[in-house]
């Protein structure tokens, strides 16, 4: 199976190839140059331009009856604003096992990144779909499987790393523009990236170079016009954070993740600003940032998934 095996400095060579893939079909001139992405005999998928040349890929399990209707994720993956894509693996993987052992549809997002593509258009283009998405929500929209198929009262976003910066970001831009047919049951920050020019916690008053190789990260993508500080990328100086538009949150950190302390800030500073939903905190020990997508199969990976999966279906 993709990536049972790959070692870590190989799978990290297959992602920088794919860096810039900004189709809807990503290095479909040269696809041998990347391992093969798992089949998908148990889920109808489909590749999608909406109305504003966004991609998005959608995944329903085989298993739904014709008017059935499931609840919704939308994933957005990781990658430093810059590398990786929805359509390959690992992401395309997950969001298949996600659609299938959780009984859900899954919309994954391909926003545009890397060179020509700084900050904010990833999170811009992120927006874009999600409100795409929601032009669905009366039955009517242009895509006839998420109008049949998607429970609009049951909406969960999902990402990792970079990806759950902009989840993030996507729940507060509900909760204060309230766009018409979308309200989010919950999201899902999986070792997001926060950043700020304080050190915080235990790791970042002590290892300066790290700290400041981490904040170059989003200076390096486009964020140097906003800073360090900007409430996009550091949350905890958000004083609108309580309005935050969903009703409830699970944030997953590891232990040895650099980002550890910072999501688990996120997390208190979420649950002391006023916000009304609730939030929840998984730490997983002896893991580093976004261990599953170079372990998919680990226990500790399979662990976290099911975690995932009880926070939709409960």
């Amino acid at each position: 199976m993709a990536y049972k095996v790959l070692s870590k400095g190989l799978f990290l060579f297959f992602l920088f190839i794919a860096a810039n893939a900004c189709d809807c079909e990503p290095q479909k001139d040269n696809p041998s140059i990347l391992p093969p992405p798992i089949p998908k005999p148990n889920v109808i998928y489909k590749d999608v331009r909406t109305k504003h040349g966004v991609c998005v890929r959608i995944y329903i399990p085989k298993s739904v009856e014709p008017n059935q209707k499931l609840p919704l994720v939308v994933y957005i993956h990781g990658g430093a604003f810059v590398i990786l894509s929805a359509f390959l693996p690992p992401y395309d993987d997950y969001c298949y096992w996600l659609a299938q052992k959780a009984n859900v549809v899954v919309v994954s997002i391909e926003y545009r990144r890397g060179k020509g593509y700084p900050i904010p258009i990833p999170f811009n283009d992120s927006w874009t779909a999600l409100k795409w998405v929601a032009s669905h929500s009366s039955g009517t929209g242009p895509e006839e499987l998420i109008n049949k198929h998607v429970d609009f009262s049951r909406v969960f976003l999902l990402g990792d790393s970079a990806g759950g910066t902009i989840v993030h970001n996507m729940a507060m831009r509900v909760g204060l523009k309230k766009p018409k047919g979308l309200k989010i049951t919950g999201i899902t920050l999986m070792f997001p990236y926060f950043c700020g020019s304080k050190p915080i916690g235990s790791v970042e008053p002590v290892n300066a170079t790290l700290s400041n190789g981490c904040g170059k990260i989003w200076l390096d993508a486009g964020g140097a016009a906003l800073g360090l500080d900007n409430t996009q990328v550091n949350p905890l100086v958000d004083s609108k954070l309580s309005q935050l538009g969903c009703q409830k949150v699970l944030v997953i950190i590891a232990e040895k993740d650099y980002f550890r302390d910072r999501g688990f800030y996120y997390y208190k500073t979420l649950s002391k600003s006023g916000w009304k939903g609730k939030a929840e905190v998984m730490e997983i020990q002896g893991q580093e940032h976004d261990f599953q997508l170079y372990y998919p199969y680990s226990k500790d990976a399979q662990d976290m998934l099911q975690h995932v999966i009880s926070f939709i279906n409960n």
